[in-house]
């Protein structure tokens, strides 16, 4: 059969295979982000670090995340979603080895500025190109792959982590081993994403409409290919492809409600928990072995209740899971601050810890990427994720650098209520901005803005 007539159904299971390979970025993505949580100790001591400096060496990753994504988008516009990724895995490979050949806080800090620079392609083009390639029925479940993949990088992260430090190596060894590892998944994104295709709606967008029909039909059938061929075709027509058109009425009201949404995902307070959790366990009395093991819990949590998320995801929709996960996230949260403020931590700091963190996973950690790769026209999303995505890592750079300030002035408890304040505030911004996007192709979306 050739390429203009792809079976009937589609092929599933390649469709599956495909957005598994794309979804590799969000595993490097995710251990790139919590790897760094086991290293904190360690190069603080050997570096003699003050608290601010500290936050400086341990977020200064996002500061290229935040360059990569914003300049993902119109990267990805131009060249296409496949190059991009191939860009980003190059990116992970060269900071893993780097950051385990650092022999000062500077280059580490290079290190990860440019293992920052593959995350921030990453968190934008994998969810981009899952939606892209996705039919509209399942495209919640395809999407959420990719933060499975991150909490699976994360899980990865605290566990090697983990094992690395019961080792016989030297403390500077340790933390090093622990960066460097990451380079062999980043070789293994490197090499899978060659044989992928190019995103069908790329490819239309270039006037390659035989390509993106060949790609469509494959994964959904030459029906499906032909009828959503017509809606990307109708969708191109009325749209400009600038930047400027992001402000125009309609999509002025859709970047505003992804970029705040990105934003609330990470001032609730994920990466405080994420890039400090030994330090977090060991100010409240844990040993090392301890902290270190309970940062494994965290990463199982995070993986059941993603799991969890993906599979109701397309049955509850986005907007419900958004508000019942906000709540319990904002009562987690009161109840870790009034452990630190008890002195009640130990078995109650934990599960008040693994409360959040399984709220965030069913939540916001699912959702928020689904409906941000969902609410944007063809023509400019890449350019709007981009933008929303950059949000995403300016806030989670501000949280992740003013964490360690913040105990160290006004304490933990006070510090875990503020992000418990800020989930109040994210209940209120999804019951009345965020709209349901279940069930909808990606052109109907577009079309109610």
């Amino acid at each position: 059969m050739n390429d203009h007539c792809g079976p009937a159904a589609g092929n599933r299971l390649y469709l599956v295979v495909i957005c598994l390979v794309a979804a590799l970025g969000g595993l490097l993505f995710g251990f790139d982000t919590a790897v760094i949580s086991g290293t904190v100790g360690f190069f603080q001591a050997e570096f003699s670090l003050s608290a601010a400096l500290k936050g400086w060496v341990a977020s200064s990753a996002l500061v290229g995340c935040f360059f990569g994504a914003l300049a993902a988008g119109a990267l990805s516009d131009r060249f296409g979603r496949k190059r991009v990724m191939l860009l980003s895995a190059v990116f992970f490979t060269v900071s893993a080895a780097w950051c385990g050949l650092s022999g000062t806080a500077v280059q580490l800090v290079l290190a990860r500025l440019v293992g920052g620079l593959g995350i921030g392609i990453a968190s934008l083009i994998s969810p981009l190109y899952i939606a892209e390639v996705s039919p509209p029925q399942i495209r919640g479940r395809l999407v959420a792959l990719q933060q499975l993949a991150i909490v699976l990088g994360i899980l990865g992260a605290f566990s090697s982590n983990s094992l690395i430090l019961h080792t016989e190596l030297s403390d500077a060894a340790k933390w090093r081993w622990m960066l460097a590892v990451g380079a062999f998944p980043a070789l293994a994104f490197l090499i899978l994403i060659v044989p992928v295709p190019e995103s069908p709606r790329w490819l239309c967008k270039q006037g390659l409409e035989d390509a993106a029909r060949a790609v469509l039909a494959r994964v959904a059938g030459s029906t499906a290919a032909e009828m959503e061929l017509g809606q990307i075709r109708e969708a191109l027509a009325l749209e400009g492809g600038s930047f400027s058109d992001l402000f125009k009425p309609g999509l002025r009201r859709a970047l505003a409600v992804g970029v705040t949404l990105a934003v609330l995902t990470q001032v609730t307070g994920i990466n405080a928990i994420m890039y400090y959790a030994p330090e977090i366990f060991k100010q409240a009395g844990a040993a090392a072995a301890a902290a270190y093991n309970d940062t494994v819990w965290i990463g199982l949590t995070n993986l059941v209740f993603t799991l969890i998320s993906m599979a109701v995801v397309d049955r509850l929709g986005r907007k419900p899971l958004l508000l019942i996960g906000a709540s319990c996230m904002g009562l987690a949260l009161a109840g870790v601050g009034y452990a630190f403020h008890t002195g009640a931590t130990g078995h109650a700091l934990l599960l008040g810890v693994l409360v959040y963190v399984g709220s965030f996973a069913v939540s916001m950690g699912v959702v928020g990427w689904v409906v941000i790769s969902e609410i944007y026209p063809t023509r400019t999303r890449g350019r709007a994720m981009a933008v929303a995505t950059s949000a995403v890592w300016a806030a989670c750079y501000l949280v992740s650098q003013t964490f360690p300030i913040l105990v160290e002035r006004i304490g933990s408890a006070a510090t875990f209520w503020t992000y418990g304040a800020m989930c109040a505030v994210a209940i209120v911004f999804v019951a009345r901005f965020v709209p349901e996007t279940k069930g909808r192709s990606l052109e109907e979306i577009e079309r109610s803005w």
